[in-house]
């Protein structure tokens, strides 16, 4: 996150004695990315965050392919992926490859069993159906439906829910996420171009510390797998910290599109960048103004990118049967456009009330067995004119 953030108590000179009114030291660490080179936030404990007392379990939750080379394009219908109690349990991957895993969930409990730690993956959180908050060492967050969230990977954190009917879809990224590079000047600031600026952008602005000692189970995601550890001192221990690397929320219902006279491209949806994949966010809008505007997508071919789209609320009016929590693939190789007759339908029109997010990335996605089992079987051959509404 490129933009500085401090909460608690922290000394006026860094890598300097800290202690507390009684004398007790406080106990610094760096939290930081990309080595020394990266975005990075200093810390400060009230106990050691070493104390590991005992490793219990480990064991493998890589996600697994039922279609390695995937060129068919599918319609999951999201929420039929099951409702689980626990939080890691319900996250099913339905499209993975080397760089990202895209997963469903429906937690119908909060996190506070244990702590988590995803050393793997920056993490993306998008908050479909659910309110509650995300409390982690660095602070906690407020969210509701709408809201992306965005964790850095090594980020500890639980999740509270206020009520049980919770649907997100969950972006893994093995690279940092950032704001796209082009919103940004040379320092960082967001330009008066970009669709949203700082002032959407929520950092954590509640600091909770727990001075305690005890048994705290964390589990932690490394290359796949999930390592259970007992730690003798509470996770969220911290009294302050400051820097540049923490987890923040941004609004879907926050970003403002940029719209003209002709059918804009996809990179105007933009919301986040990886080195891997992009994320954009389809909201409502007007639509172009041209007089002989067709406000449809044209059909273009994924040549570099699969397509995911998850479709979040109103009609998204390029594609027939649709509905809320649906997601599209439309693997690289082959051309995907409106459906037959919604290009003639959309011409005179001036607004849409749809809202999307999309997930482009830069390698094939493998398909998983959660993905076949709420696949629709037949969208593939929905562009046939025979389905001409």
């Amino acid at each position: 996150m490129p933009r500085y953030h401090k909460l608690g108590d922290i000394p006026s000179k860094r890598h300097t004695v800290f202690k507390n009114k009684n004398g007790r030291f406080y106990y610094e660490e760096l939290f930081g990315t990309i080595g020394f080179d990266g975005m990075s936030s200093l810390m400060y404990h009230t106990q050691r965050p070493t104390q590991v007392k005992e490793i219990l379990n480990t064991y493998s939750i890589s996600p697994k392919a039922a279609i390695e080379n995937n060129l068919k394009s599918m319609m999951l219908v999201g929420f039929n992926i099951e409702k689980q109690s626990d939080f890691l349990k319900s996250r099913k991957v339905i499209l993975f490859n080397n760089n990202c895993q895209i997963s469903l969930a429906s937690p119908t409990k909060s996190l506070k069993e244990y702590f988590y730690k995803n050393t793997d993956s920056d993490e993306v959180i998008f908050i479909h159906k659910g309110s509650g908050k995300l409390r982690t060492f660095l602070g906690n967050i407020d969210f509701k439906y709408g809201d992306y969230l965005v964790i850095p990977r090594g980020v500890i954190y639980q999740i509270d829910f206020n009520d049980e009917n919770n649907r997100l879809f969950i972006v893994e990224s093995k690279s940092p996420v950032y704001t796209p590079k082009r919103y940004r000047n040379w320092f960082g600031q967001h330009l008066e171009s970009s669709p949203y600026c700082e002032r959407d952008l929520h950092p954590p602005n509640e600091l909770e510390t727990f001075d305690e000692v005890g048994d705290f189970l964390l589990k932690i995601k490394k290359d796949d797998s999930i390592h259970e550890c007992v730690y003798a001192a509470h996770p969220f221990s911290i009294v302050g910290w400051d820097g540049y690397n923490y987890p923040y929320k941004f609004s879907i219902h926050d970003f403002e599109p940029i719209t003209g006279r002709i059918h804009q491209p996809p990179p105007v949806h933009q919301t986040f960048e990886t080195s891997d994949f992009v994320i954009c966010s389809f909201v409502p809008r007007l639509y172009d103004y041209h007089p002989n505007a067709i406000p449809a997508p044209y059909n273009h071919s994924n040549i570099d990118s699969d397509e995911v789209i998850y479709y979040v609320d109103g009609d998204f009016m390029s594609r027939n049967n649709v509905d809320e929590g649906y997601i599209s693939l439309h693997p690289a190789g082959i051309p995907h456009g409106p459906h037959p007759g919604l290009m003639e339908k959309s011409i005179g029109k001036k607004e849409t009330k749809e809202l999307a997010v999309m997930v482009d990335t830069f390698q094939p996605l493998k398909v998983t067995d959660y993905a076949v089992e709420i696949d629709d079987g037949k969208y593939y051959q929905s562009w046939l004119e025979k389905n001409k509404k």
